[in-house]
């Protein structure tokens, strides 16, 4: 299963682009995570924040690989346990779908991202910087295969 994640935001601080590598390096061929980075709309003074979100939209729906399952991360998603997203993990593989992973810029997701999913995650109830989620996503999923596995990795 490839697991694309797409996430609003490029030029990240090198501790962000480290994090995220160190465990998405460790992930099998049958669990491949592959970070694609889309720009971030216009911000700044008197700039449009309905446009600048609706820009990252349209580009977060245009590199959705037809066919893939598509989960948004956000806030009002379900929380797992690594356990449970170990199971889903598992359903996901099973299911012979790709996945798609959609994480937002500093303002969140569109509105149509969220619409087109067919499931939300919710990584925590706390807002978390988006280049973060970008290493708590990698790990969690890293950590969910270990689970699927038996490595000891989660103990």
């Amino acid at each position: 299963m490839r697991i694309r994640l797409l996430a609003v935001g490029t030029k990240m601080p090198a501790w962000v682009t480290s994090g995220y590598q160190e465990y998405a390096k460790r992930l099998s061929q049958d669990f491949q995570l592959e970070l694609v980075e889309l720009a971030v709309g216009h911000r700044g003074k008197g700039a449009d924040m309905a446009r600048a979100i609706r820009s990252e939209g349209d580009a977060m729906l245009a590199a959705i690989p037809k066919g893939d399952k598509v989960i948004a991360l956000c806030v009002d998603g379900k929380n797992w346990s690594t356990e449970r997203l170990a199971q889903q993990a598992e359903e996901w593989r099973m299911d012979g779908h790709n996945l798609t992973l959609l994480v937002g810029g500093p303002d969140g997701l569109d509105p149509r991202c969220v619409a087109v999913a067919d499931q939300r995650w919710s990584l925590s109830a706390l807002t978390l910087p988006h280049p973060l989620v970008r290493i708590v996503l990698a790990e969690q999923l890293y950590r969910a295969w270990t689970l699927l596995q038996g490595h000891p990795y989660h103990k």
